[in-house]
């Protein structure tokens, strides 16, 4: 049975901005999703309203303990104007693991979907059309119980906001510059690292702050109890060629299992490229960069979807990854994966989701 989700559609539309003014996260449309939790209630009064902002009590919970998590996730147009959705069901899973980690109650996934597709339909018209644009969909939770007690939340709202954004790669698809993280740490086995919650992004800001001061555009993180073993980039998974081969990171439980990261061992695997999910030390890439072994690196994640890796900052030493340049395989994953999500690529593992 669905949910019988209330529709309150604005009167004040907003003006939509030009294409060349998009960027990332800076324009939300008309509409947007909430529903609320209540202990011995459990999820209801499911509703979509004009876009607005929301009250809260200064004693809400969210702002003292941090119990919040959300996702990310895009809706593409195709060239027939088509509307589709990139493996939601995987961000819905994602987010119940997340609730679970951080003692918020699990949302019902077909309810989820329901929520998120009926809000995408009612505000299709603010999905761009122009090549590599797309509308991300932000769902998150935060606890909103009024009191000062360290204890999950028997209050919750759940929301979905959207946001058209332009095309991450406005120049053309370019290597970035990291710099290897080996002071601060982020997240530890046990810890916080598999949940997308709010924390674990502050956690890095300090981090980024101090990349960012010397030159580079992101952060590599290495493990939180030796400071030896690669983790991931920032807000995205890892993927390093040596050779004829590729591997990341094993999924350890302290950085994030990325959807974008499945998809891409999933590619590699049915073109017959020989990967590995194991521990990578930093020396090892170390070595292999100076050998050359090390041929090309890449990032994964939903805003870039493969983001090349030029050059590595670690130790002082600027070590540079097939001479700076983006790699053949990144480039075919990159182009086959976005040709995916909007649809002039055969998509063979249903992953696209047409509504």
């Amino acid at each position: 049975m669905g949910w019988a989700i209330e529709i309150e559609r604005t009167t004040t539309p907003k003006q939509k901005p030009k294409v060349g003014e998009l960027g990332f996260g800076k324009y939300f449309t008309d509409h947007m999703f909430i529903a609320n939790y209540d202990e011995g209630q459990g999820w209801h009064h499911p509703r979509i309203v004009p876009y607005q902002p929301i009250s809260l009590d200064p004693a809400a919970k969210v702002f003292h303990y941090g119990q919040t998590v959300f996702e990310g996730l895009k809706a593409y147009r195709t060239s027939d104007n088509g509307i589709q959705l990139f493996r939601p069901n995987k961000n819905i899973q994602r987010l119940n693991l997340s609730n679970d980690r951080l003692s918020i109650p699990g949302l019902d996934e077909e309810l989820f979907m329901e929520a998120l597709t009926q809000l995408v339909r009612i505000d299709s018209d603010w999905i761009p059309g122009e090549p590599e644009t797309s509308l991300y969909i932000r769902p998150y939770v935060i606890a909103t119980e009024p009191l000062l007690g360290v204890s999950p939340s028997k209050q919750y709202l759940f929301m979905i906001i959207l946001s058209p954004v332009g095309s991450y790669y406005a120049e053309g698809i370019n290597p970035v510059s990291i710099h290897v993280e080996s002071h601060y740490v982020r997240a530890v086995e046990g810890g916080v690292g598999t949940a997308k919650t709010a924390g674990n992004y502050a956690a890095g800001l300090k981090a980024q702050e101090g990349a960012s001061a010397k030159g580079y555009s992101q952060v590599l993180w290495l493990d939180g109890v030796h400071r030896r073993y690669v983790e991931e980039v920032g807000s995205m998974n890892v993927f390093f060629k040596l050779g004829d081969k590729v591997v990341t990171p094993v999924l350890n439980g302290s950085f994030l299992a990325g959807i974008t990261r499945d998809s891409t061992l999933t590619l590699l695997r049915h073109w017959g490229v020989a990967v590995e999910e194991r521990p990578i030390l930093i020396d090892e890439l170390v070595e292999a960069c100076r050998s050359g072994e090390l041929v090309e690196a890449f990032g994964t994640g939903t805003a870039a979807v493969i983001s090349p890796i030029g050059e590595l900052s670690y130790e002082d030493e600027r070590l540079v990854i097939g001479g700076g340049e983006t790699g053949p395989l990144s480039k075919r994953l990159y182009d086959t994966l976005t040709g995916i999500q909007y649809g002039s690529v055969e998509d063979p593992f249903g992953w696209m989701v047409r509504l």
